[in-house]
Formats: structure tokens, C-alpha cells, sequence
């Protein structure tokens, strides 16, 4: 009778599919698998669940927070201020639960809360991004960003919105009771909306919107996803192990903070046209208000205008505006910011043995051009990467041990870099001469014979070194292997004890040494010189 086959195990199925997606797929298509906690003891039964009770703790005020933002975001104080009390709101209120749940599990399901889900508005750059991660890094949650036009309602276009909530789960190593505390972060949302009063709204946008709005809520989000084969067939792999037992693993969301942001350029256009229009309370006469003032007057019924639905928008309570960033503020960001782009490049730079330093013009100098990229922070390192691309490359190796970055490196960078190299060049020069010296130094110490390298000698070694990529004491030991041989039977037959080599030692050091043996024995014999 025909024995039926053995049901692969994981590693199989996962070694299997992904030679099939390959050969399918080419290189497009990859797949990742969630790995459950051990749940089951030595006899197989099941494991209590975790008690969620040592995972998490929250014992930040308001000012923490901000204080702790203050170290990595200059400006949007007001944005700072406002994102820590929600965070706290938030994160209190789950402690609130957690507790709660200890005494009476049933009135914590109950309890009603409104979540403190953000929104921040607000152009490139500004640091949107960098708040909550530097706020998930404070109080040491899980965080997870993603670009909101990466996804749809029905699956992988970029990805599924639920995604958002199984990578959390990864982020925490897999530990659900970690991960139901994390802060999803989605850019881009504005992406996502349509004009209400445009012909044939974005159907797929609002799908998204609609799956968000549930996952903002509260509801239970399985940890394998149905586009995942894989994960279903392990997961059909585990039914089968458990005798045709289905065991569905799901995280809730009641307690993940959700937070999302968006330039939302339209918007502004849109509300500046209605302050202009005096509907706000404003005078009749149309009035000049500044870019940053202008978030300020968002409603949430502007927000609907935009293309969000009621319910989505309402949602997210907790506003915040970013205000864009001035020359002055990106300067600010260089000198005082714990995350400066200056500690990157003085890595950057000391990785080559180069010491850079940067004087308080130049700063103001690129804070200026920065500024006229308008894509804030980010202006930074565009101006930083265009203007010293030339100076890690020329310099890197050169023997240049300081860079100091005036004024005039910034307006002129190609004129002072040439000085550079040329300085650069002859402390190099200089360097492999006394590598040379150091040499003969050490050849006396060994050997009892002292070399001395003339100046056509040092400068030979400096070429040969520069063109065969050697280093000093490499050239030299490879050049001058036998002399020690040569030169103590030259000493034995003459009694010199002082060598002095010069460009043709270096050339042809071998016929060098044999033309000083031979006259050892033979005063009076012809030389090639001769």
C-alpha cells in the first residue's frame, strides 16, 4: 500500500515557496513569516497567556517628554507641547486599564475612552517624523513608519494597511504583549484624500481611510495576513499538528497609538483662501497671513473639504502644527540639535583620520543655501553632500589630518580644496619620508649598519610608494630584503660601517648591493658608473 507523504515542516515549506516565487517571480516577489511565542509546555497543552503586567511601564510627564524632544527638535514648541500631553493622556489611560484589569477584567472592557490619535500638518522637513520616533525611543515603544500611498483597501498594492499592525509585532520580537502598546506612524496621509467636490472621488484612498478608521478604533488584527501564503501553510501545518485544532492568534489595537501627517499643500491654498474671504472673523479686506499661521486656522470641516470622511477625521482629535523652518532655525539645528548632521560628518570625515571643524559664518553660510532648498531639515544635507563630495574624495588618504570649514571653503569650495590637496600632498610626502628615515633607523638598531636615503633616494621611495600602493616599511623591506647580508660582507672586508643610497639604490637595489660587494673585494674593479 502506498504510503501517503510526510507533511513538510516549516523550514521545508519556506525553502520550497521560495524557490517556486523565485522561479515565478524573478526577484519581485519576498515573503517574511511571524513566529508565535512558545505557547505550550513539555506535555503540549497550552500555556496562560503572558500577564502584560512587567512589559510596559509609563511614568513620563508632559514636560519629560518635551524636554526630551527639546534635546533633537529645535522649534515647533508648540507642537512639542501639545504631542506630549497626548502621549501621556494616552499611555496614563492604558495604565489606568491595566490596573484596572487586575481588579474587575469586566469593567476595564467597558471603560470608554477616546483615543489621542495625532495629526500633524505641516511641510517637508520639519521633523514631523522625528518627534514620535524620538518619542518612542523615550518611553520605549515599539514603532512602526509607513507611507500611506503605499497601501489599499484589498491587499498589496505596496502593502496592506493591517501590515502596519503585524510589523509592530516583529519590532517587539514577536511579543504581542509588547506590541499592543506601539505607535504606528503613517506620512503621506493627504495622499489618501479626494476632493468632495471633484467628479469620481478616490475610491481607493477612501478604502484605505475606511480600514484605518478601524484600526484606530479598536478591533483585533490576525498576526498571519490571508495574502501571506506562507503563513497560511504554516499555519495549516500547525492545525494539523494540533489535531484539526484551529487556533486563531490576533492583537488588539485598543491601546496602539496612531499617529499621521501630511504637507497638505492643497489645504493650505484652500484655507488661506477662506481667511482672505474674511470668513473666519477676519476683516473684509483680504489678509496677508504667513504660511505657519495659516495651520493654524484648519478646522476639521476643512479637513473633510480636503476628502477625509467625517469619521476618519474624527478619529484624530490631537492637531499639530509644524511650522516651517527658517535659515535662523536650521542654523539653530546645526549648532544645538543632538542629532546634527556635524556629528555625521565629523564620523564621517574621522573615518578617513581627518579631524573637520566648522566656523560660526560658514554655518550661517549653509544654513542660507539650506533654506532655499525649502525641504527644511532635509535642505541640510543636501547642501552638506554637494558641498563636500569633492573633499571626502580628493582628501580621503591624502595625509590631510585637519579641515577647517571658514566662510571661504563654502563660497569657493573648489579653490580651497586645490590648496588642500596641495597641503595634503606635501605632508603626505613628508610622512612617507620619515617612514623612510625611520627605516634606516631601525636597520642601524637590528644590524649594527647604518643606510642613509639622500634626497634623490627619498624621493624615488615616495614615488614607488605612491605608484605601487605600498606602504613605507612594506617598500622598504621588499626593496632592501638581502642588504643586511650584503652589507655586514662589505663591513667584514673594508670595515665601513655607514651606507649612503641614493635614487639608483632604489631603482635597481640588487644591482646597487652587488656593484658594493664587489668593490669590497676588489677596490680598484669597474663599476657601471665608471
Amino acid at each position: 500500500m502506498e504510503q501517503t507523504p510526510p507533511f513538510p515542516s516549516p523550514e521545508e515549506l519556506k525553502s520550497k515557496l521560495a524557490e517556486f516565487m523565485k522561479t515565478n517571480f524573478g526577484d519581485k516577489v519576498s515573503f517574511a513569516t511571524y513566529t508565535q511565542p512558545e505557547t505550550a509546555d513539555a506535555s503540549g497543552d497550552e500555556k496562560p497567556p503572558k500577564r502584560d503586567t512587567d512589559e510596559f511601564e509609563f511614568k513620563f510627564l508632559p514636560r519629560d517628554i518635551k524636554a526630551h524632544l527639546d534635546r533633537f527638535v529645535i522649534k515647533q514648541e508648540e507642537a512639542k507641547k501639545v504631542l506630549s500631553i497626548a502621549v501621556c493622556d494616552h499611555y496614563n489611560h492604558v495604565n489606568y486599564v491595566r490596573r484596572l484589569e487586575q481588579q474587575d477584567a469586566a469593567r476595564a472592557e467597558q471603560t470608554e475612552y477616546a483615543k489621542q490619535n495625532v495629526i500633524l500638518v505641516g511641510p517637508t522637513g520639519v521633523g514631523k517624523t522625528y518627534l514620535i520616533k524620538h518619542i518612542a525611543e523615550l518611553i520605549k515603544v515599539p514603532f512602526v513608519k509607513a507611507d500611506a500611498t503605499k497601501f489599499s483597501e484589498t491587499g498589496y498594492v505596496g502593502g496592506d494597511v493591517e501590515d502596519l499592525v503585524r510589523e509592530l509585532v516583529d519590532k517587539a520580537d514577536g511579543d504581542v504583549n509588547v506590541a499592543q502598546f506601539g505607535i504606528i506612524y503613517i506620512d503621506e496621509i493627504d495622499k489618501i484624500a479626494g476632493a468632495s467636490n471633484l467628479a469620481g472621488r478616490d475610491v481607493s484612498g477612501r478604502g484605505v481611510q475606511t480600514t484605518l478608521l478601524k484600526l484606530m478604533e479598536e478591533t483585533d488584527v490576525p498576526l498571519r495576513s490571508a495574502q501571506d501564503l506562507q503563513a497560511q501553510l504554516q499555519a495549516a501545518f500547525e492545525f494539523q499538528k494540533r489535531g484539526g485544532k484551529a487556533k486563531r492568534e490576533t492583537i488588539s489595537t485598543r491601546h496602539i497609538l496612531f499617529v499621521v501627517s501630511g504637507a497638505f499643500e492643497r489645504l493650505k491654498q484652500q484655507v488661506s483662501r477662506r481667511i482672505a474671504q474674511g470668513q473666519i472673523g477676519f476683516a473684509a479686506d483680504p489678509v496677508a497671513v504667513m504660511d505657519n499661521e495659516v495651520f493654524q486656522h484648519v478646522t476639521t470641516q476643512d479637513f473633510i473639504e480636503y476628502g477625509f470622511e467625517p469619521e476618519f477625521i474624527g478619529r484624530l482629535p490631537v492637531r499639530v502644527v509644524c511650522e516651517e523652518l527658517t535659515a535662523g532655525d536650521l542654523y539653530q539645528i546645526m549648532r544645538y540639535s543632538e542629532g546634527s548632521i556635524l556629528r555625521q560628518y565629523e564620523r564621517a570625515f574621522a573615518a578617513y583620520g581627518i579631524e573637520i571643524s566648522f566656523e560660526d559664518e560658514a554655518l550661517q553660510l549653509i544654513a542660507d543655501a539650506a533654506a532655499k532648498e525649502r525641504t527644511g531639515a532635509r535642505g541640510l544635507l543636501t547642501v552638506f553632500e554637494r558641498l563636500f563630495r569633492d573633499f571626502k574624495y580628493h582628501l580621503a588618504g591624502s595625509g590631510l589630518t585637519q579641515l577647517r570649514v571658514s566662510s571661504e571653503l563654502v563660497r569657493e569650495p573648489q579653490q580651497v580644496l586645490g590648496r588642500l590637496m596641495a597641503e595634503g600632498h606635501r605632508q603626505e610626502t613628508a610622512a612617507l619620508e620619515n617612514s623612510a628615515r625611520e627605516f634606516a633607523e631601525r636597520f642601524a638598531r637590528e644590524h649594527g649598519l647604518e643606510i642613509v636615503f639622500d634626497e634623490s633616494a627619498l624621493h624615488r621611495l615616495v614615488e614607488r610608494a605612491n605608484a605601487e600602493h605600498m606602504t613605507m616599511p612594506e617598500l622598504c623591506a621588499h626593496l632592501f630584503k638581502d642588504y643586511q647580508f650584503g652589507l655586514s660582507l662589505v663591513q667584514k672586508n673594508t670595515g665601513e660601517r655607514r651606507f649612503v643610497l641614493d635614487a639608483t639604490a632604489v631603482d635597481a637595489p640588487d644591482k646597487f648591493l652587488s656593484e658594493l660587494v664587489v668593490r669590497s673585494h676588489y677596490p680598484l674593479a669597474p663599476t657601471a658608473k665608471s
